[in-house]
């Protein structure tokens, strides 16, 4: 376990200092900072799913508010997850499965961007690796007593996202493939009802907060083979193509593959099933089902390392011939080869996937980096200057990072984000927004491509009246683009001036029509699709 723990510590520590939040990030950041009355408050009309999470988040950051310690929690879960991965190995097919299950989890692209990510996935799965390793023991144990650990476990993992209550389904199938007698099936129902009581007020409440999730779309078969690639310790090449071999040999070991597949495939089958109906679906919602796949390629290893030890040990001893020599090898001999090439190949799988894990400790490989929109606005703005957010989520760069809009005025801003118990804040009516316009010569506008483009109608009657005065009264001077945001500086329009190219879009942005297509928001704030 210590090996596979500490290669994900360092994993996860490589670059985790990258100079940028993206937009989920800050809305932790931000929301954590606030008092608990405060976060219970914003739980009642949003965002309820990361309640806990936050709560959690307010005493980690009461030490100190940066964006390392923002993401050393998820550093340590990663971290933690490894060992437990290992620990489920050891458990099932013995100490080298589980030692390459742990490493080959530590080395997945996928686990180290979510380790260096504020956001409650790494402790999500690392809760379920510790739940499933509950679930073993408690099978062995074969008491009443030893379900309550399992149960403890399960129901704050499934609270910090209640998407984990899958997992339920997931040990439902290992009980059923490992022919479990009845007592066993009457302890873990006793334990997974108290786990859904426990869940079922946040998915109540969660229900109605629906809205946060309606950027996701139907998954198709190109997001499946996206979750196999992302499950895999290479997404191309031959370390994918291997991975996959491996992992087809792992299933004729009965015991782990009866643990490891079902937590592979029911979470992120179920979900993508329902998602066909009510989108619900993305990988990073069933982060913690990665777990089963290194089991199975560790185990496929194993087995394939057996068998070229069976044939080293042919007789009592093995011949190998170099250059017209005989060299004599014995067991150990061989167990200690089959051993280095091991090793060797889990570092040319990572050394094969450097590029990824590189590109991972760049903000710029988010989907958004506030810090720089901030450091953008702070060279261009001046003193005073108005400042329209479009749509009013941008707002978020100014909240993260406030140096970038110390001076400025947030014109459409009525109300602050704590204050009024919203995410970003609660902007001025129309007519007030109109008003407040009026006198302006100058404003600058820090705005979404896609809130710019002329086909996006949103639905919002504030969003809409923003961009009818632009188009109506302003005409843009200056434009900055940095990480897909766009900065412009529009000035009041003269009377000699041409008026705008596309009335009818004014007409229609005017009209308070329903959108054609509303653009994501993100589970919070994701504008755009991520990994």
């Amino acid at each position: 376990m210590a090996v596979p723990m500490a290669v994900m510590l360092a994993i996860g520590l490589w670059g985790v200092d990258r100079g940028g939040m993206w937009g989920d990030e800050s809305v932790t950041f931000l929301v954590a900072q606030r008092t608990v009355p405060q976060i219970w408050r914003l739980l009642h009309d949003v965002d309820a799913v990361h309640g806990l999470y936050y709560l959690f988040m307010h005493v980690v950051l009461a030490v100190h508010p940066g964006e390392v310690v923002l993401r050393l929690p998820s550093v340590c879960a990663a971290t933690v997850t490894a060992g437990l991965v290992a620990a489920l190995g050891v458990r099932l097919a013995g100490p080298r499965v589980g030692l390459g299950a742990g490493l080959l989890y530590a080395i997945t692209p996928m686990t180290g961007h979510y380790a260096q990510e504020g956001r409650s996935y790494a402790l999500v799965a690392a809760g379920v690796a510790g739940a499933t390793l509950l679930l073993l023991r408690a099978v062995e144990g074969a008491t009443a007593r030893a379900w309550w650990p399992y149960g403890a476990v399960l129901a704050p993992t499934c609270l910090l996202h209640e998407l984990a209550v899958l997992v339920l389904c997931a040990h439902a199938v290992t009980l059923g493939l490992l022919r479990v007698p009845g007592r066993v099936w009457a302890g873990w129902g006793r334990a997974a009802g108290t786990v859904l009581l426990f869940v079922l007020p946040l998915v109540w409440v969660s229900q109605g907060q629906d809205g946060q999730v309606a950027w996701l779309v139907t998954p198709g078969w190109d997001e499946v083979g996206r979750l196999v690639r992302h499950f895999s310790p290479g997404r191309a090449g031959v370390v994918f193509w291997g991975a996959l071999l491996l992992l087809g040999a792992g299933l004729s070991e009965r015991r782990t593959a009866a643990v490891a597949l079902p937590l592979l495939l029911v979470p992120p089958g179920i979900l993508l099933t329902v998602s066909q109906v009510r989108p619900l679906f993305h990988d990073r919602y069933v982060l913690y089902a990665l777990a089963g796949a290194p089991l199975l390629v560790a185990a496929g290893a194993g087995r394939v390392a057996g068998a070229l030890g069976r044939v080293g040990r042919m007789g009592r001893v093995g011949r190998l011939r170099w250059s017209g020599l005989r060299v004599r090898v014995g067991d150990r001999q061989v167990r200690a080869l089959l051993g280095v090439a091991g090793v060797l190949v889990l570092v040319a799988a990572f050394v094969h996937e450097l590029p990824v894990h590189r590109r991972d400790r760049s903000a710029a490989h988010r989907p958004d980096n506030l810090a720089a929109v901030s450091a953008l606005a702070v060279r261009q703005m001046r003193p005073g200057d108005p400042v329209l957010f479009v749509p009013s989520v941008g707002r978020l760069a100014a909240l993260a990072y406030p140096k970038g809009f110390r001076q400025v005025r947030d014109i459409a801003l009525r109300e602050s984000a704590p204050g009024s118990g919203t995410l970003w804040g609660r902007e001025a009516t129309p007519g007030e927004l109109r008003r407040r316009l009026a006198p302006v010569d100058r404003v600058w506008v820090v705005a979404e491509a896609y809130a710019l483009a002329p086909g996006w109608s949103p639905s919002d009657p504030v969003e809409r009246t923003k961009l009818a005065v632009l188009r109506e009264q302003f005409t843009v001077r200056e434009e900055h683009v940095r990480d897909g945001v766009v900065l412009r500086l529009h000035v009041r329009r003269r009377p000699a001036d041409e008026p705008p190219a596309d009335e009818s879009a004014v007409d229609e942005l005017s009209a308070g029509e329903p959108p054609a297509d509303e653009p994501p928001v993100g589970e919070l704030s994701a504008r755009r699709p991520v990994r």
